[in-house]
């Protein structure tokens, strides 16, 4: 704000002040009466101090009023002067009023003037630095596009150069192709020449392939034919067993009268395969089960497979084979076979292609060679000539639970009693009891019923 104008404002606000005030209310003068003296011992009497009081008091009282009376008129005078001074201030307070009215309006178009001027330096800063930006931004511009221009120079005048070397390559390069086409003119009779000789040997060479592969082919299958009609060596395959038994583990619990009974076989068994499912092959008797026996109320069964040191697995279910009940199969997967590494051993494709076979103890007690033959009596099954029989190891006779090899290395059958051997070619089953609880499945009953089977075998079979 302006000063001038703070000033006037001052000077009015004081002069309002001054005329306001009510003088007329100022405070009387209070007159200050003189102590009493004291009565003297011989006072007046009652009377004459009552006279001498009152004349005091009339006394004082003159005094007062004389008093109130310069004081009234002191203050005439001054009201007087008063009223004077106030209608001087009053005429000051006008003209105060209209010089304060035009001070404004000075003010506020000096306020306006500022405001725009102060705009207006604004927005020259504002550009002044807007221009210094685009005058940086320039520079720069300028600076890269020296640099750039510097660079396009170097650039041209290293193209000129790569230029001027390319124009001498060309120049080359046409002497070599003006020379490479005389070569080539001169090549050209001697490559249609090399074709067709390379035609004639390619006749030639397909015809020996043909040759060669044929004669690959009948070596092949001529391989083939010497190796199925080559007899095994029974000291071979004797030593393929030992070398492939996996032992099965067949455990049978219920309760009985005094605790629970138990009864557990752990018997060397291989695996076989009819080309889907791999299978561990055994003799009923050479589990823990018999048809010699009338069968007890069995509740639970476990059937495992191990291989030393620790390694254990289970077999899911035992069943008794169509074939002949006596044969039992234990189905095993792929990762079972693979984590006991047992050779898996096919079937006989052709059972009757040699006219003996290998007869293996289940037990790996002794092998020998067998002759066999084919009863009409009894198809499915193979008698074994127990008279030709030749001993190579071990002193044993045949008996029920023996393999029978082929002397290609194949699985003929399972020896049901000492002079036959039941074929196997079908996993088919007349009866499954699977692992665990199998008291519900009347596992007495069940080995009971497959036993009257057998004894309804002919008796040279039972």
């Amino acid at each position: 704000m302006n000063k001038t104008l703070l000033l006037f404002i001052v000077d009015f606000l004081f002069l309002n002040l001054i005329a306001l005030t009510r003088w007329e209310k100022a405070e009387p003068v209070r007159v200050t009466r003189p102590p009493v003296n004291e009565l003297a011992a011989n006072a007046a009497t009652k009377d004459q101090d009552l006279v001498a009081v009152m004349r005091q008091s009339l006394t004082d009282e003159q005094v007062s009023r004389l008093r109130l009376q310069q004081q009234l008129a002191a203050q005439g005078a001054a009201l007087s002067t008063r009223e004077q001074s106030l209608a001087q201030l009053q005429a000051e307070k006008s003209g105060l009023a209209s010089n304060l009215a035009e001070t404004q309006k000075s003010a506020a178009e000096l306020e306006q003037k500022f405001t725009a001027s102060a705009q207006d330096a604004t927005l020259t800063r504002e550009q002044l630095a807007r221009l210094q930006r685009e005058l940086e931004e320039k520079n720069a511009e300028a600076e890269r596009q020296r640099k750039a221009l510097a660079e396009l120079e170097q650039q041209r005048a290293a193209e000129h150069k790569q230029l001027e070397g390319l124009t001498v390559a060309v120049r080359v390069g046409e002497q070599e192709k003006e020379d490479l086409r005389h070569e080539a003119n001169q090549l050209q009779g001697q490559v249609q020449t090399e074709r067709a000789e390379r035609l004639k040997v390619e006749q030639a060479t397909n015809q020996l392939a043909q040759g060669v592969g044929q004669l690959a082919q009948n070596s092949g299958d001529l391989t083939k034919e010497i190796r199925d009609n080559r007899p095994i060596s029974a000291n071979v395959l004797f030593n393929d067993f030992l070398a492939n038994r996996v032992q099965t583990t067949f455990a049978l619990s219920r309760k009985g009268l005094f605790g629970e009974v138990n009864r557990t076989r752990t018997t060397p068994t291989v695996f076989t395969t009819d080309g889907r499912q791999v299978y561990a092959v055994l003799h009923v008797e050479d589990t823990v089960f018999s048809f010699n026996e009338v069968g007890p109320a069995w509740e639970r069964m476990n059937i495992s497979f191990d291989r030393p040191p620790d390694y254990h697995s289970k077999g899911e279910e035992l069943r008794f084979l169509t074939i002949d009940p006596r044969v039992v199969v234990v189905p095993v997967d792929p990762s079972q076979v693979a984590a006991l590494g047992a050779k898996v051993y096919p079937l006989a494709a052709d059972p009757f292609k040699f006219p003996e076979a290998v007869l293996i103890n289940s037990r790996g007690k002794g092998y020998g060679d067998v002759g066999f033959k084919l009863d009409p009596d009894h198809p499915g099954y193979v008698r074994v000539d127990n008279r030709l029989f030749k001993r190579i190891f071990g002193d044993f006779a045949p008996s029920r639970g023996d393999l029978v090899l082929s002397k290609s290395g194949e699985l003929l059958g399972v020896m049901v009693n000492r002079d036959y051997c039941a074929l196997l070619g079908n996993f088919a089953a007349m009866a499954t009891l699977r692992s665990g609880i199998i008291e519900a499945e009347h596992p007495g009953s069940l080995i009971d019923s497959l036993s009257g089977r057998v004894q309804a075998m002919p008796l040279d079979l039972q």
